[in-house]
């Protein structure tokens, strides 16, 4: 019992350090890992739908953006939705600001069997349904 370490969160580096020295083709996983602290704005806000064991739906709210303004798409394992709004400046005089109507990018990393498989933007809401590709040799399959 003389031979036991202990980690704490501090020593997460170094020991996915002698880790990686060990293992071969997992990098992209250790990199997700360590880089989940890192702290995320909340805005737009989001809804993610947990439809069935296959489906997933997330929904944004785009108050006060334009179609051409968004852009959806999917890179290295990673589903990104950006919106561009450009600064205009207006005479009036806000009592109160609500909307933000900012610029924005937000990212989330999606496993290598999800898809997307459909993108809408409907009054202010960007509905994106995700789906995970089931192997032919997983699927159901009835005999009689």
């Amino acid at each position: 019992m003389g031979n036991l370490t202990r980690f704490h969160t501090a020593d997460m580096p170094v020991l996915f350090d002698r880790i990686m020295k060990n293992s071969i083709g997992m990098d992209d996983y250790f990199d997700r890992f360590m880089n989940l602290h890192e702290t995320t704005s909340n805005y737009p806000p989001y809804n993610l739908i947990q439809v069935n064991n296959v489906e997933s739906r997330l929904e944004i709210a785009l108050a006060g953006f334009k179609k051409k303004e968004v852009n959806v798409y999917t890179e290295f394992g990673k589903l990104f939705v950006e919106g561009q709004k450009e600064d205009t400046e207006t005479a009036e005089t806000f009592v109160h600001k609500g909307l933000a109507k900012r610029s924005f990018s937000r990212v989330w990393t999606i496993t290598d069997d999800t898809e997307v498989r459909d993108v809408r933007f409907d009054d202010g809401l960007l509905v994106v349904t995700l789906g995970k590709v089931v192997p032919e040799h997983h699927a159901r399959k009835d005999f009689l």
